[in-house]
């Protein structure tokens, strides 16, 4: 496998980071989203690109703007420019090496992937993990903060030991998003993993998600794994999962 540095534009013309994870043989392309604040070097990901690179699947995954190597000030982003950000990293990757099929994305980044994969005409199939059902969800990890942001129009708020500032445009545009609508639109192969257990987003979000979308979809329990998948036994299981269920979607289901 190799591990190619890749950096691309975003819509300000911010350099944004990202790895790309080659097979020997690429059947298939996939773009990963990170987590909300999270970035693309957390072990996670790293596991579970491992898996989907030995069934043939070359990974890139990448920060979002304003966050891990990215450039740009975070509290300029909101969830539109995410969504933005992977649509641009999509093209990218059509335009250097091939248009991707699959689309993974990590609790806030699976939300991001369900609503960009309409505008991303090669995918075949999304994957969520630990994902909401509604963008809005991040809220309840803001806290009071919120009323803080929606009354001095911006704060500082503290998400796993790191202080972010988040502005009243970021809370704004999640009013925008409708993800029923997006679910029922969706017209793609669907993959929801999410635990039971998880206390920061609840199962009850799988559980929409699941019933808004039309088949092919799919649900798999993963059982005791928190919300970053920190055991590496979760993680591993986790890609293992994806890898066998999107062999089916790469390439028009490729055969050896």
């Amino acid at each position: 496998m190799k591990k190619i540095k890749f950096e691309f534009q975003n819509a300000e013309q911010q350099t944004l980071a990202g790895l790309l994870e080659m097979p020997p043989e690429a059947r298939s392309f996939a773009v990963f989203a990170h987590c909300f604040t999270c970035s693309k070097n957390i072990k996670a990901i790293a596991h579970i690109s491992r898996a989907l690179t030995r069934e043939g699947l070359a990974v890139l995954r990448f920060d979002f703007t304003g966050l891990g190597e990215s450039e740009g000030d975070f509290a300029d982003t909101n969830f539109s420019s995410n969504v933005d950000d992977l649509i641009l990293a999509a093209d990218f990757l059509k335009s250097h090496y091939q248009a991707p099929e699959i689309l993974i994305g990590h609790s806030f980044g699976g939300a991001a992937v369900l609503q960009a994969a309409t505008r991303i005409p090669s995918s075949t199939a999304v994957v969520t993990i630990a994902a909401p059902s509604d963008p809005q969800h991040v809220t309840r990890a803001l806290g009071s903060a919120t009323a803080n942001i929606q009354n001095q129009g911006q704060a500082d708020v503290t998400l796993a030991g790191r202080t972010f500032t988040l502005k009243k445009q970021f809370l704004d545009d999640l009013d925008f998003v409708n993800m029923a609508e997006t679910l029922k639109n969706l017209d793609r192969a669907l993959l929801v993993l999410h635990s039971p257990i998880d206390e920061t987003v609840g199962i009850e979000n799988a559980a929409r998600i699941f019933q808004a979308a039309r088949h092919p979809k799919s649900f798999v329990s993963l059982d005791t794994a928190d919300l970053l998948l920190t055991n590496s036994a979760d993680s591993r299981y986790a890609g293992s999962v994806i890898a066998a269920w999107a062999r089916k979607y790469m390439n028009a289901a490729y055969t050896d």
